[in-house]
């Protein structure tokens, strides 16, 4: 349980700081830039996995309709919807759609206990205080919902996949299934001008992006779910504007107001009693394959 909230907390917050860090690749082209992010992190997985000797598993139909769904829903179309909706409607209006992650996933496991759901519903308002709801249009709300599908899906398809592949191999399969995906999308969008060659800052940022906010956040997210169930580890989604404004104040980008502060403040505290509630018993867990241990997921963009 402390392991799994432990990772939950960095992996969402590592999210988080995506916000600040894009700045360094905002005249990148987008879509190349997130083929070559996913690229990268997939060259990084695919070694993890030879070192941790972890040899190909052998996936039936079902799983890998699962694995390719994650990986489109989940990584690649979320991108797409992402970056789509704050073109339509900049940051804010996605950054709230987002910030109802929490509540639609206390709903994942069937009825939620009484503090979950509070819980869930204390998240929800501090994100969208810290995110600040702004001004938005049906565009930008209708792919920001896309969005939010996307960041449900990347947590739900896993499950099922979880307790047979473990956190590594399923984070490996979805980032290589996505590259090719975000290639086409590139393709479509940019052309052939979606890829040239960064700058030293881009390519920092870069670096950043696919070590940080792709490889260690999605190891530690996908350690963390089965541990702690879809319900709470939902909650943890609510760190993502809380890392936005910590890295904007360390990288001198901004200086959080007031709103930010208190909306950070309810979203541990909603954090606090969600996890305060009492925790499954054998009876209604999941059951998990005896003999088998679990092994170590924008936003993205």
């Amino acid at each position: 349980m402390r392991s799994g909230v432990a990772g939950a907390t960095v992996a969402m917050f590592c999210v988080g700081t995506l916000a600040g860090v894009s700045d360094l690749v905002g005249n990148y082209p987008v879509y190349g830039g997130q083929a070559v992010r996913y690229l990268a992190a997939a060259v990084i997985l695919v070694a993890v996995t030879r070192v941790m000797g972890l040899r190909f598993v052998r996936l039936t139909p079902r799983e890998w309709l699962l694995l390719g769904a994650l990986a489109l829903t989940g990584l690649a179309l979320f991108n797409v919807f992402v970056v789509e909706s704050t073109r339509a409607a900049g940051p804010a209006l996605v950054g709230t759609v987002l910030g109802t992650v929490p509540l639609w996933l206390s709903f994942a496991g069937g009825r939620p206990a009484p503090r979950l759901l509070v819980g869930a519903t204390v998240v929800v308002a501090g994100a969208t205080l810290a995110t600040g709801l702004g001004s938005g249009n049906l565009p930008g709300l209708l792919w920001a919902l896309g969005a939010l599908a996307g960041e449900v899906c990347f947590s739900l398809l896993a499950l099922p996949l979880l307790p047979k592949l473990g956190a590594i191999r399923v984070s490996t399969y979805a980032t290589v299934l996505a590259v090719p995906m975000l290639a086409v999308i590139g393709l479509v969008e940019e052309g052939t001008g979606m890829f040239r060659v960064p700058t030293p800052a881009e390519a920092l940022g870069f670096g950043y992006l696919t070590v940080v906010v792709t490889v260690v956040a999605f190891l530690l997210w996908y350690t963390s779910l089965p541990k702690l169930g879809p319900g709470r580890a939902g909650l943890f989604a609510g760190l993502i504007p809380v890392g936005a404004i910590v890295t904007g104040l360390v990288l001198g980008l901004a200086t959080p107001s007031a709103y930010d502060l208190a909306g950070a403040g309810l979203v541990i505290a909603g954090i606090l009693v969600g996890l305060s509630g009492p925790r499954r018993t054998p009876e209604n867990a999941p059951a998990q394959p005896k003999g088998r241990t679990m092994t170590s997921k924008g936003v993205p963009f």
